[in-house]
């Protein structure tokens, strides 16, 4: 089992950097829709997202902002980390198969130990999909916990 490690606010310097991958899947789309609420045909039906100027299926905007948070609260600064908030500009469509690189930047240490985030996600391509801001306030103890295990979820 891995373990999960943060980095508090008086560890954490401007430019520090961590990043996350993901793979996009049918089963991502599918638990997503499912959580949110958010059943648009554009995700989950393939007819009906071929007549879209998208040309097929693309992920939920906040999926990638979903993987944004993980990578917060799971790397940089880590468990502790608590989201105050965020702003996202989706630049290009995630589609399912893509390879998603999640990459965090620490721009500005402010009082209250809080940081501003650079959030940005890319492509296989290296495309940048996703550009953004988090604040976020920083853990000030220490922490280094297992990773647990999710559980299995059947979809279909």
């Amino acid at each position: 089992m891995s373990k999960l490690e943060n980095r508090t606010y008086d560890d954490l310097t401007v430019g520090d950097k961590a990043h996350v991958n993901h793979s996009v899947s049918e089963r991502d789309l599918t638990l997503f829709a499912a959580v949110s609420g958010d059943v648009n045909p554009v995700h989950l039906d393939e007819a009906f997202a071929a007549a879209t100027p998208f040309k097929g299926r693309i992920a939920h905007g906040m999926f990638s902002g979903a993987l944004i948070s993980a990578a917060i609260a799971c790397e940089l600064p880590g468990p502790g980390s608590i989201y105050i908030g965020q702003e996202l500009s989706f630049m290009r469509p995630v589609r399912l198969g893509d390879s998603l690189r999640v990459e965090l930047e620490i721009l500005e240490k402010l009082p209250k130990n809080r940081v501003k985030i650079a959030t940005r996600v890319f492509n296989q391509d290296d495309k940048q999909v996703v550009d953004g801001v988090a604040t976020v306030m920083a853990p000030t103890e220490k922490v280094s916990i297992e990773k647990p295990e999710l559980p299995t979820v059947q979809v279909g």
